[in-house]
């Protein structure tokens, strides 16, 4: 039987998102004083009024929702699930006053693209958008990268106790540090000190593409948001293709894969424990796949004759194996290019890519490397039991910061969260189909928004269908908060709906 939440349920929920959106509106400051400097007083004051509706609304829900009473699981996946929805509602307020979208559910879908580190954008007229405005598309994939709980864990720390159980909401495999409060700010220092060597070697590379010292850096920092939080959104229509420079493409690679690997193996790698990246199951499952992939890659383009230079076609098939499968979703070439010039197989690889996606725990998506290797585990210990004497005990161990022994519940689990990737990303495909595309166009775009690899084919524009739209933002937050979150706040509607006090 259902019971139906009461009234400090609503509050508990409500305390959580409050703080949330406080956090999101005093980001919101950042775009609006570069507005004001930069001249661009129209965007500045969309920002203006972004902040001070998220900030009212979010201060309105503290002070109406205060409560002693205790935050459980439930209440944590629930104000998760709310607070990723409303900051998107209100992150596309200054975007919609822009100008550059066609309505608010344009300004919307750009918004979870861009806290759900897709990349996918329906903007219009991306090459002449106001640098604030492309700021904080760019802020909101840094928060949603890092997690936008992550913020609330930071900020209101003196309650951690309570608000730390929103953490694993956001599709957190398990804390770092016993604390989660702790863990929440050896993520903010893994991508601030990486932020600082980053931004300065994209800033040295772009100097040397030939852009100015103001506005390399301002490239430079949009870059890097974009490349470590595997968000995708670019400055420039033409993404990294713009600024036609081997060294800029170069040096996105280790910012890329840096964010497609969990933080918990940066703490390892941080304490000096080196082996951790030739031990660790994820670092070994993903060295496996990227090899794969870039073979099918380097196969496909040179079957279809894509580039007659051999350093041309290692270097554009390196970028993007590494940009797909840590789901970061920048290119460096059209996406129309991959359907008209790369034949079959070097698109499939990129699909392929992009449904596996990096490290749990880490800011990338899809279906995760931990969750293949356990399933492969599983398969191994499943052959030897076959095989072996009934007598015999059969245990598979993996490494992961430790060595642990494999559990028929972890393969289970993974094995049932694979089953559900693969649904959602036949969901978004069948619609696709439905709408008049043909397969390879729906599959290729479906994929992308939900593991957040960002990368498009052409489905994704201003006048792509309503339904469509629909269907790609609610697979963007599935896929981005892992399920479990999504289904709890369906479950408390429900409960609200149809549950006895």
């Amino acid at each position: 039987m259902l019971l139906r939440p009461g009234a400090d349920d609503f509050r508990i929920v409500g305390l959580s998102v409050g703080r949330v959106l406080l956090g999101v509106s005093a980001a919101m400051v950042a775009p609006a004083v570069l507005g004001f400097a930069l001249g661009e007083v129209n965007e500045a004051w969309g920002f203006v009024v972004g902040a001070s509706l998220t900030g009212l609304f979010g201060q309105g829900l503290v002070l109406l929702c205060r409560t002693r009473a205790t935050l459980t699981a439930t209440h944590g996946l629930v104000s998760v699930a709310a607070a990723w929805l409303l900051a998107a509602w209100f992150g596309a307020v200054p975007l919609l006053l822009s100008g550059h979208y066609g309505g608010f559910l344009d300004a919307y879908f750009e918004a979870m693209s861009g806290f759900a580190t897709i990349g996918q954008t329906l903007a219009q007229d991306l090459d002449h958008m106001a640098r604030s405005v492309n700021l904080w598309r760019h802020l909101m994939q840094f928060m949603g990268g890092q997690g936008i709980i992550i913020i609330a864990l930071t900020i209101f720390s003196s309650v951690g106790g309570a608000i730390g159980s929103l953490y694993l909401g956001e599709g957190r495999e398990e804390k770092i540090l016993p604390s989660v409060v702790s863990t929440a700010r050896f993520i903010w220092k893994v991508a601030l000190t990486y932020a600082v060597v980053g931004i300065a070697v994209l800033w040295a590379a772009l100097l040397q593409a030939g852009l100015g010292p103001g506005l390399g850096l301002y490239h430079a920092f949009a870059l890097f948001m974009a490349a470590f939080d595997t968000g995708g959104f670019a400055v420039q229509s033409t993404s990294v293709a713009f600024y036609r420079s081997v060294g800029v493409e170069v040096a996105l690679w280790p910012v890329m894969l840096a964010g497609g690997f969990s933080f918990a193996l940066h703490y390892q790698l941080w304490q000096g424990r080196g082996r951790e990246l030739v031990a660790n199951l994820e670092s070994r499952v993903l060295a496996v796949t990227a090899g794969l992939v870039l073979a099918m890659m380097l196969s496909g383009l040179i079957a279809a004759g894509a580039f007659a230079d051999a350093s041309a076609l290692l270097r554009h098939a390196l970028f993007h194996v590494i940009s797909a499968h840590t789901t970061t979703g920048l290119a460096t070439v059209p996406g129309a290019v991959y359907v008209s010039a790369w034949g079959v197989l070097a698109p499939a690889s990129i699909v392929l890519a992009m449904a596996l996606g990096g490290m749990a725990g880490s800011t990338a998506g899809g279906i995760k490397a931990l969750r293949v290797g356990l399933i492969v585990k599983g398969i191994r210990k499943d052959l030897r039991a076959t095989l072996l004497p009934d007598s015999a005990v059969v245990v598979e161990t993996y490494h992961l910061g430790s060595q642990r022994v494999l559990s028929g519940r972890k393969v289970t689990a993974a094995g049932t969260v694979l089953l559900l990737w693969v649904l959602l990303y036949a969901a978004g495909a069948l619609l696709g189909l439905v709408c008049g595309y043909d397969l390879e166009t729906a599959l290729f775009d479906s994929v992308a928004a939900a593991s957040s690899g960002g990368l498009s084919v052409g489905l994704v524009r201003p006048d792509m269908e309503v339904a469509l739209k629909v269907v790609f933002i609610a697979q963007m937050l599935l896929g981005r908060l892992e399920f479990i979150a999504v289904f709890a706040l369906l479950g408390y509607l429900v409960a609200i709906l149809r549950g006895r006090t």
